[in-house]
């Protein structure tokens, strides 16, 4: 779960251009301690054994800095120079981040054993998948157990909550206690999962709580007879979010595509046009093909700004004071449709970045021309609107690092990588993140760790370094995603 109260002091960090005009941040002011300069001429498959053996150096120091005991209990800061970690637990969201990065690192191994490069591979896909096991195991201190009414009917359901509870299947997950969004990143995850490893349990895992989250899809029909469409922040919640619609479409395609040319069905429930409810089967691939689209033009029809070409936070101004509304139909209590007025809120970039990803999920499964010509407005507007030039720092970018924005712009960097087999220029945006890391770990790398900031360096006050372990999670994901990329472009 998120919440998008800044944490005082606010703070940007440079992000430098391989591509885009530069051969590399350029500037004499910040001197190096102890990382590996980078080399902008390195050729990309050396760049890509580069990137991912520095993931694994970040990730194997985060696992002993942020967790504890064996059931892996995260610390949500640690201070490197302090060698303290916080007594406040990471949310499952930012549990998850963890899960994220090792994914990327096994997604990378696969790519470059499959380029003929084996070295790592041999070396850390065995204890990386372990680990990964070991992550999705304890995940399941944040599970927990509920009954939910829904737009078709009322069934209980085990999911993640927003906090850690003292046991497996423990966690409180009432109300707003759980969120859509943060079973979307573990979906995501989960399918990730599945990919690297052949694992059908972490598919199994991932369809249920799909399940889950489009149980949550307003299926409620206007005066046409249409699906008004959408899912709430939560099932506690009316607002409906960026971040709990975009998440959920790249996935969704993901699933079309392992079932696609087979027979599995999945059954749903659905809302007659004589507001009854009933059951409805298709053919999975079908199915989640369907509602891929159908959450993709949600979000594009009532969330993108037209004067940003970005995604605004929410739709808002509802008109039942913040509270759910149910009905009743043959005797049956169902939750009922809550109308939304606004679309308000700060544009982040990790919600522009899930639909870019969206949309060449889409395009990738499809071939229409509309989604890469989304695509390539979405990577364009949102590069222009998120990242501004460095004063004083030729070939630098600026990006918005307040509050959770590291690990925001850490989905829009992977969205771009995601983008770039079908629009060139997103690698050329990818490769920005490139060069970001690389001047902080050649100037700023610290007992194997990144700074928030990454062109600034640490806190001269060594005791203001609590370092956010989404953020060192994220910038390992980074790492470990152009990696692969470096394969691929």
């Amino acid at each position: 779960m998120k919440s998008f109260i800044l944490e005082k002091g606010l703070y940007a960090f440079a992000a430098c251009a391989l591509a885009l005009g530069s051969s590399g941040c350029k500037s004499d002011d910040e001197p190096g301690n102890g990382g590996k300069p980078s080399n902008p001429e390195e050729p990309a498959a050396e760049l890509t054994l580069t990137n991912t053996q520095r993931a694994i150096e970040i990730i194997d120091a985060a696992i002993g800095n942020y967790f504890e005991g064996t059931g892996m209990a995260m610390s949500r800061y640690y201070n490197p120079y302090s060698d303290q970690k916080s007594s406040e637990l990471g949310s499952v969201w930012m549990y998850t981040s963890s899960i994220e990065a090792v994914n990327s690192v096994l997604k990378s191994l696969k790519a470059q054993k499959a380029a003929g490069k084996t070295s790592l591979y041999d070396a850390n896909f065995s204890r990386y998948s372990e680990l990964l096991a070991n992550l999705v195991d304890n995940l399941d201190f944040y599970a927990g157990t509920y009954t939910l009414t829904s737009y078709t009917g009322t069934n209980t359901w085990t999911v993640y909550g927003v906090n850690r509870g003292s046991g497996k299947g423990a966690a409180s997950v009432d109300g707003i206690l759980n969120v859509y969004d943060d079973q979307m990143w573990i979906v995501r995850e989960l399918l990730e999962a599945y990919e690297a490893t052949g694992n059908t349990a972490y598919l199994e895992k991932a369809e249920y709580l799909t399940a889950y989250v489009l149980d949550g899809w307003d299926c409620t029909l206007d005066e046409n007879g249409n699906q008004h469409g959408g899912i709430t922040w939560g099932p506690g919640y009316v607002t409906k979010h960026s971040c709990s619609n975009g998440p959920m479409v790249a996935p969704l395609v993901k699933l079309a595509e392992i079932y696609k040319g087979k027979s599995d069905e999945i059954t749903f429930g659905v809302i007659n046009p004589d507001n009854t409810r009933s059951k409805d089967t298709k053919a999975k691939a079908d199915y989640y093909l369907e509602m891929a689209a159908a959450v993709y033009n949600y979000q594009m029809t009532h969330l993108l700004n037209p004067s940003t070409g970005v995604f605004d936070d929410m739709m808002g101004g509802d008109d039942n004071g913040g509270q759910i509304r149910y009905e009743t139909v043959d005797g049956e209590r169902y939750r009922a449709y809550v109308h939304l007025r606004d679309r308000v809120g700060t544009a982040y970039s990790y919600n522009t970045g899930t639909m870019i990803s969206g949309a060449a999920a889409l395009y990738g499964a499809t071939s229409d021309q509309v989604y890469l010509d989304d695509l390539r407005s979405l990577c364009d507007k949102s590069f222009s609107f998120f990242a501004q030039p460095a004063a004083g720092k030729e070939g630098c970018y600026t990006f918005a690092i307040t509050g959770f924005n590291n690990w925001f712009n850490n989905v829009l960097e992977r969205s771009y990588v995601d983008a770039a087999k079908a629009y060139s220029k997103a690698g050329e945006y990818a490769d920005a993140f490139q060069s970001n890391l690389d001047y902080a770990y050649s100037n700023f790398l610290y007992n194997h760790m990144l700074p928030p900031n990454l062109l600034v360096g640490w806190n001269s006050d060594r005791g203001r370094n609590n370092m956010e372990a989404m953020f060192t999670f994220a910038f390992a994901a980074e790492y470990a995603s152009l990696a692969e990329y470096q394969l691929t472009k």
